[in-house]
């Protein structure tokens, strides 16, 4: 079940949807990692045939894509150590 590429690409989606409900770049990196493992499996190729029946090693490029995209993420639009978002008024007055 785990080597066949709807498999990932519902869990691509799902994530993907958590991020809406839940914002904050958190589930975006493992939508990004669930997205490139099914689409890996889907086009085919040596890659493919090397992933495709061992769990742990999707598990593996699953993981290191999801954590090399969560980074770029908090690179890109994260707040900058030591960066505070600080509001000097209020939107409602004129």
């Amino acid at each position: 079940m785990w080597a066949d590429w709807w498999v990932w690409g519902v869990a691509a989606i799902v994530l993907a949807i958590g991020e809406v409900l839940i914002p904050g770049f958190v589930l975006l990196g493992f939508a990004v990692g669930a997205g490139v493992v099914a689409l890996v499996l889907l086009v085919g190729g040596p890659l493919a045939v090397w992933l495709g029946g061992s769990l742990p090693v999707l598990l593996l490029v699953f993981a290191v894509v999801s954590l090399v995209s969560w980074l770029a993420l908090r690179r890109w639009a994260g707040v900058y150590r030591g960066q505070v978002k600080t509001f000097d008024r209020d939107i409602n007055d004129n």
